[in-house]
């Protein structure tokens, strides 16, 4: 099987031509890394393997492929099996993991850990750039990282792989690292990451349920200062077992349907919140937890909004036209989402991105812009 051309044409899409990783992304088989994955297909997730006809060249895009779906591991799974759940692990597109690792500003002799080993992947390109010596990898999913421990040996790169929750005690392994980069997203600053960055040390990471990529630098006090980055990026929140909590799914069962206790006129078109990045980013930042349904027919929008306190919203319209709004619970979903919109329109902008980030060394995190700040 003849992958090397295949490797070349995902670097020159997924790096720079002059870019130091471009080699790496080149020289390394993706497919030995993610030979099985799961594919969303008519409202069911289906097995991929290596018997399909385009098997191959799809392995080799620059996209992102869902290897595990709630505890059912493309690895171990058969053809014909269509699990339920939501998507756990995945094999990052490679111009993002690329990404993430060109903003930590990788120095020759840097102590890197890399947080969310998935397929092992990004774990090989990490090693190249450095060394098997100075990388460390966690995931919380044991078959994780034994499978990745074994696709890499494979390859004679022999990284630490360290089974963990990343958001706890780390391992001895990963004391004085300079460099933190981590493929899942977090709320918060876990502390344990900022005790076992070394001063000075750079992190580069996410915020859960937002596309906000930050990078702060720790300082003599034990916190850390940084950013908010202009880019975009969405990782998989961190999980602390085989599967994450369930969702308010019967909440918004009911949304679907009822009147609720308010129903108003809103001033703006429906919009489909998860597509609208930075809208949803603020919105994540301002009421975290809330999850979404969207669905467009004949011109006829509707998007419904829920959170596990009980609230819930469902907001219809006819194309762009001002929706009728049903509400419940203790919350008005839709009225903070018109708020946030309203600001933007009287400012411009919205000042999530490209705030300033700080982080104390408990973790709790502030981000700042202006006027404006939010405690996370």
């Amino acid at each position: 099987m003849i992958w090397s051309p295949h490797a070349q044409a995902l670097a020159e899409v997924a790096t720079h031509r002059t870019s130091r990783w471009r080699p790496l992304v080149a020289n390394t088989p993706r497919h030995h890394f993610v030979p099985h994955w799961w594919e969303r297909s008519n409202d069911a997730w289906t097995l991929r393997t290596f018997d399909d006809g385009d098997w191959f060249r799809a392995v080799y895009r620059d996209a992102s492929l869902v290897t595990r779906v709630g505890p059912h591991h493309a690895d171990r799974a058969k053809p014909g099996d269509h699990p339920v759940g939501r998507p756990t692990s995945s094999a990052t597109l490679p111009s993002l993991v690329v990404e993430m690792l060109r903003r930590a500003y990788l120095d020759d002799a840097d102590a890197l850990l890399y947080v969310g080993t998935g397929t092992g992947y990004g774990t090989a390109l990490a090693v190249r750039r450095l060394s098997p010596e100075q990388v460390v990898s966690l995931d919380v999913d044991p078959h994780l990282v034994e499978t990745a421990r074994e696709r890499l040996d494979a390859l004679n790169l022999y990284p630490r792989i360290e089974t963990a929750d990343a958001t706890g005690a780390l391992p001895v392994a990963t004391e004085s690292m300079d460099r933190i980069v981590s493929m899942v997203s977090v709320r918060t600053v876990p502390p344990s990451w900022l005790t076992a960055l070394c001063y000075g040390g750079r992190l580069v990471t996410t915020i859960a349920g937002t596309s906000l990529i930050i990078v702060a630098e720790k300082e003599n006090d034990g916190g850390a200062t940084g950013r908010v980055l202009w880019d975009r990026a969405g990782f998989m929140p961190v999980r602390h077992g085989p599967d994450y909590p369930p969702g308010p799914a019967k909440l918004l069962a009911v949304a679907r349907e009822q009147d609720g206790e308010e129903t108003t006129t809103g001033p703006y078109p429906v919009v489909q919140v998860t597509e609208a990045w930075d809208l949803d980013s603020m919105l994540s930042v301002t009421a975290p937890g809330i999850v979404h349904e969207y669905r467009e027919r004949n011109g006829h929008r509707t998007a419904i909004m829920a959170h596990p306190d009980g609230s819930w919203a469902r907001a219809t319209a006819e194309g762009t036209d001002r929706p009728t709004v049903h509400q419940g619970g203790p919350r008005r979903l839709w009225d903070i989402l018109d708020g946030i919109r309203h600001d933007w329109l009287a400012t411009g902008e919205l000042p999530v991105r490209g705030a300033r980030v700080f982080i104390t060394p408990d973790g709790r995190t502030t981000l700042a812009r202006g006027k404006w700040h939010a405690k996370l």
